[in-house]
């Protein structure tokens, strides 16, 4: 009894919707969880696929055989997030929002039956879709992507029942060279036709031309400067080739490795502002721009390029994790901003290490900066200590000023790793001047006397200094 003689009344629960069960939704959902019981914030969250939390980054190694099994990328599966009071709804895929109306429709894969949900709070996370060419044959069922768990275990399936040794991967960026090496560690002969003039088109063209002559050494058939017209099949709907405008290249498989784009449909069709590269906008809160109960994260987003000052749009497990560390922060009644990213990736194909970050020569034209580039060459360890692998580092800084814009590295065993001295350079716009005396670690067994970024460094502060003079 209320012996105050006032009526006390329960804080009406309020209710988040997440659109898109894998790492930007579900990471948004368990931090506004951590923040927000049940009694507080109902949770309601929607996949269309069979998977939630995977790390997609993880299929190509799947599918090559160094990951076992499918679950073994599976960070969280959809039961252990029902027990922490999140409904979460997979096979169930988003149809329309509703911004007026605060309210989305979902629609069941497997059932067709529709619903509307109302929200509160609404959290888009639907990721990125492969690209997938509009070309005869191009939706045959021997082509593949490696977007999903799904698409992983499809490939998986067809490569066990089909009785031909040869791959041809259509694209040359990270999925193309991942899913490259994923083959040759299966044992195909393996194709890959590009539409560049060099794979990894992250990175400048004469650090490309490394990747090249490193994937034709593993014995893989680099096709450069092709562009794909037509995939044909056999009478049984099979694909048997490959065709550019010149030649084609038999195949028994075909994987798409592209790139992929925003999946912004149904923000488009919402009214969502979206940018020039297709994903949606948003604040340093990671909310929707204008729109004050709605929040996006992941690959379906656009991201602050630290260095250049301009939108991009880089899809990365890494970035999703922490867009949904942010929204579900903000979503669960705390502060946090996600202030942008400087374009840092690794990869690698069999023994050979590529990374990148900061700009390109072109993204520094492209942002009407003039700059100075410099290219040497080091080793991942002292000289005179085993197995010391070679290593070339491309370092570019701003013209006058000296500030780093943009490092690249192609080499063997420890040269990936190393760009991460350089995304945290970029991050505290430091010069190529000061990098110099940056204090790294030192011992025979991981480096030269003179780290390879830091030669680099070096060479950069003597072409600015020439250029000033």
């Amino acid at each position: 009894m209320n012996m105050s003689g006032t009526s006390r009344t329960s804080r009406p629960r309020e209710r988040l919707v997440v659109i898109g069960g894998d790492a930007a939704g579900m990471s948004a959902a368990s931090q506004a969880r951590r923040l927000k019981g049940p009694d507080e914030l109902e949770i309601v969250a929607f996949e269309r696929g069979h998977f939630s939390s995977f790390s997609a980054c993880g299929i190509p190694y799947w599918v090559g055989g160094d990951v076992a099994t499918r679950d073994e990328l599976i960070a969280r599966t959809p039961e252990e997030h029902r027990a922490r009071d999140i409904d979460l709804r997979m096979r169930t895929e988003v149809t329309e929002i509703d911004v007026a109306g605060g309210r989305v429709r979902a629609r069941n894969v497997d059932s067709g039956a529709e619903a509307w949900t109302s929200y509160d709070k609404l959290v888009i996370a639907t990721g990125a879709r492969p690209i997938r060419p509009d070309l005869p044959g191009a939706d045959s069922p021997g082509v593949h992507g490696v977007q999903t768990l799904d698409d992983g275990q499809a490939l998986l399936d067809a490569l066990a029942a089909t009785k031909g040794r040869r791959a041809v991967v259509v694209g040359a960026g990270y999925i193309g060279v991942e899913m490259a090496e994923a083959m040759i560690n299966r044992g195909y002969e393996v194709t890959v036709v590009n539409r560049g003039s060099e794979p990894m088109s992250t990175l400048d063209a004469d650090m490309g031309r490394l990747v090249h002559r490193a994937m034709e050494g593993l014995g893989i058939t680099m096709v450069d400067d092709a562009e794909v017209t037509k995939i044909l099949t056999d009478d049984d709907g099979g694909v048997r080739a490959v065709g550019t405008q010149d030649a084609e290249y038999p195949a028994d498989v075909v994987v798409l490795g592209i790139g992929v784009r925003p999946e912004t449909a149904l923000a488009r069709d919402a009214g969502l502002p979206l940018g020039d590269h297709g994903g949606l906008l948003t604040d340093l809160a990671m909310r929707v721009r204008g729109h004050e109960n709605i929040w996006a994260g992941g690959d379906c987003v656009e991201v602050l390029d630290l260095v250049s000052g301009r939108e991009r749009h880089i899809p990365l497990g890494t970035h999703a994790n922490k867009h949904g560390q942010v929204i579900g922060t903000n979503v669960g009644g705390g502060y946090a901003t996600f202030p942008g990213v400087v374009g840092t990736a690794v990869s690698k194909v069999c023994d050979l290490e590529i990374a990148r970050t900061g700009l390109r020569e072109k993204d520094a034209r492209r942002a009407g900066l003039r700059y100075e580039t410099v290219t040497i060459e080091s080793t991942s360890r002292a000289g005179y200590y085993p197995n010391a692998a070679p290593m070339t580092v491309k370092m570019l800084a701003e013209r006058r000023t000296g500030r780093l814009l943009g490092v690249q590295i192609v080499g063997r065993e420890g040269a990936a790793k190393r760009v991460d001295i350089a995304a945290v350079a970029l991050t505290a716009r430091m010069t190529v001047e000061e990098m110099t005396a940056l204090d790294l670690g030192y011992a025979p067994p991981f480096s030269p006397v003179w780290d390879p970024i830091l030669v680099a460094a070096r060479k950069a502060t003597a072409a600015v200094r020439k250029n000033m003079g």
